[in-house]
């Protein structure tokens, strides 16, 4: 299954050494799940960890070394695409999950992403939080 990551979901795999976000990058190390990110979505995470965790950036390096996830890298047509039905700052995740030919896109953003009607609709992905991931993987 290959699973393209967001940001948020980095930042809390970092962050914290427990939780459905971090389980999701052991899967990833284990050879159970291909893990997809984009150079964007790392640069984010690492940006907003440098501001709120400094101290967990290096974490971040560790898991992605282990995991070793595929890049995505969506076109400025893709990213234009998705900027008909998602904000602009989300435009690049939308579209690097869909370069990628990502089952799911798993971010921990309810507010613009997660639930949000007719992004996936419009996007055709599978966009869920961790623990939602997690859920359908045990099912």
């Amino acid at each position: 299954m290959r699973i393209f990551l967001d940001a948020s979901v980095l930042f809390s795999a970092a962050y914290s050494a427990s939780g459905a976000s971090r389980e999701i990058i052991r899967r990833g190390i284990l050879g159970e799940l291909q893990l997809v990110v984009s150079v964007w979505v790392v640069e984010e995470a690492r940006r907003n960890l440098q501001a709120k965790a400094p101290g967990a950036v290096g974490q971040l390096d560790i898991l992605l070394e282990a995991a070793a996830p595929h890049t995505a890298k969506p076109t400025e047509t893709q990213i234009r695409s998705a900027m008909a039905y998602i904000a602009a700052k989300d435009a690049p995740v939308v579209a690097a999950a869909r370069a990628a030919n990502a089952d799911h896109l798993v971010s921990l953003d309810r507010k613009h992403m997660v639930d949000v009607p007719g992004i996936e609709a419009a996007s055709g992905l599978s966009i869920l939080l961790p623990g939602g991931l997690l859920q359908k993987l045990r099912a």
